[in-house]
């Protein structure tokens, strides 16, 4: 009897036990990303529903396959999110999330601003070659037209009124006056064959014992280069104390004959190079001479009577 209630127990239990714990039926996502084949591994990893048994541990195999799904569809999602940053900035990140546009950007700048400084230098280097060829040149010339130096010679002083007497100067002071007027005449001569030059001069002055009696002025004037020319001015003096100086005059019967020295400077200056290179030259000129007031001659300079330095 007892054999024979176990197996109707048994056979009682048997279909009820579905009710109790029915299987529940497993699903798997899978994803159309890159991790699907991750997913098919796990899902290779799982049993199928056919497969599993009907215990009670096929609900901890369905808690594991959720879990797997859910972090299946998790990660999928944050791959797909990384793909699609990497693939809209392809531009500007690398694999390694370094920015790639900007470095070529900067490397392309430095390119062009090493040419840049290269071409500067470049030209600097050809200026400041230029510029010490032409200083070269500038040199050679100048030191070429050194020697041609103005030729000066005194021809002659014609004297046209000349009177000593006594009178006061403007304070009153009485002492002897003298006055005269004349006229010098000069020669000049340019042996420079590539530039003229411009010829001036100091005061001429006729000196009388260390004071000035008479006075005249060279004007300003161009002369060509291998040119000659004769240039003519007017030197007086009216009226000019002599103080001291009058107590050595030596006046005889025919008139007064007074020691004089006449004394200038010529200036020449001669442009080479417009007014780059340019020739300045000085000549100190003096000449010893005596005035008869009973002459009316010219008075005629030889070539060594002056002396010219």
């Amino acid at each position: 009897m007892l054999s024979a209630k176990s197996e109707s127990d048994i056979a009682s239990l048997a279909p009820s036990s579905p009710s109790r714990s029915p299987k529940r039926p497993v699903y798997y996502v899978q994803s159309p990303s890159r991790d699907s084949h991750d997913g098919d591994k796990l899902s290779s990893m799982q049993p199928s529903p056919m497969e599993s048994p009907s215990h009670p541990s096929s609900g901890r195999h369905s808690r594991n396959s959720s879990g797997s799904r859910f972090s299946g569809i998790f990660r999928s999602s944050s791959v797909r999110k990384s793909s699609g940053r990497k693939g809209n900035d392809n531009k500007e990140w690398n694999d390694k999330g370094w920015p790639e546009c900007n470095v070529i950007m900067e490397e392309g700048s430095y390119d062009d601003e090493d040419k840049t400084f290269t071409r500067r230098f470049q030209a600097l280097i050809a200026l400041l070659s230029f510029v010490c060829l032409f200083a070269v040149f500038c040199l050679i010339i100048w030191g070429a037209s050194r020697p041609y130096k103005a030729e000066i010679m005194v021809k002659s002083l014609v004297v046209n009124n000349f009177y000593v007497g006594e009178g006061s100067d403007s304070s009153g002071v009485p002492t002897k006056m003298l006055t005269l007027n004349g006229s010098l005449r000069l020669s000049v001569y340019n042996p420079a064959t590539i530039f003229g030059i411009h010829v001036s001069s100091t005061p001429i002055n006729l000196v009388y014992s260390e004071i000035p009696i008479a006075t005249g002025q060279l004007k300003k004037y161009y002369q060509p280069r291998k040119s000659h020319r004769t240039v003519s001015m007017i030197i007086e003096g009216n009226k000019v104390p002599l103080y001291g100086a009058g107590s050595s005059l030596t006046f005889a019967q025919t008139g007064i004959v007074i020691p004089l020295t006449l004394k200038f400077e010529i200036r020449s200056r001669g442009n080479v190079v417009g007014k780059l290179v340019r020739t300045k030259h000085r000549r100190q000129i003096s000449c010893p001479l005596v005035i008869d007031s009973s002459s009316s001659k010219p008075i005629k300079f030889e070539k060594n009577t002056c002396t010219y330095d």
